[in-house]
């Protein structure tokens, strides 16, 4: 269980360097996605362009929560539990801050993901898991 979760962990931070290279333009995860153009909270402060880039730092920040986070549960250290948090609670405002602020394409703005978020903090704060093997 425990290196399944592990592996898991990382594999969530690996899809938030796809999330990344999308809102920096680097390749198009879908054809027509335009996240994260048009947040709610940066695009009229700040711009599309100038919130790309902080899209594109913030996924990869939360990248290396997660990553860090599996390895550390895959190498069984103690520090692992308070990074995972982190990560999934900055994750999810992420995809908050940066979500377009309309009801549609909820998948391509970041959906799967706070639920996946969502079933992290679950396991990890409620269940307690992975349990010692």
């Amino acid at each position: 269980m425990q290196f399944i979760f592990g592996v898991f962990l990382v594999l969530h931070g690996l899809v938030h360097l796809l999330y990344a290279g999308q809102s920096a333009r680097r390749f198009e995860l879908k054809p027509g996605m335009t996240w994260p153009a048009g947040s709610w909270a940066f695009a009229k402060l700040l711009g599309d362009a100038t919130t790309r880039v902080l899209a594109s730092l913030a996924c990869v920040i939360a990248a290396i929560g997660f990553i860090a986070g599996g390895a550390g549960v895959l190498f069984s250290v103690t520090w692992w539990r308070p990074v995972i948090v982190t990560a999934a609670i900055f994750s999810a405002a992420v995809y908050v801050l940066f979500w377009d602020g309309k009801l549609r394409q909820l998948p391509d703005q970041g959906a799967v993901a706070m639920l996946i978020n969502l079933g992290i903090l679950i396991a990890v704060l409620v269940f307690q898991l992975p349990l010692a093997s």
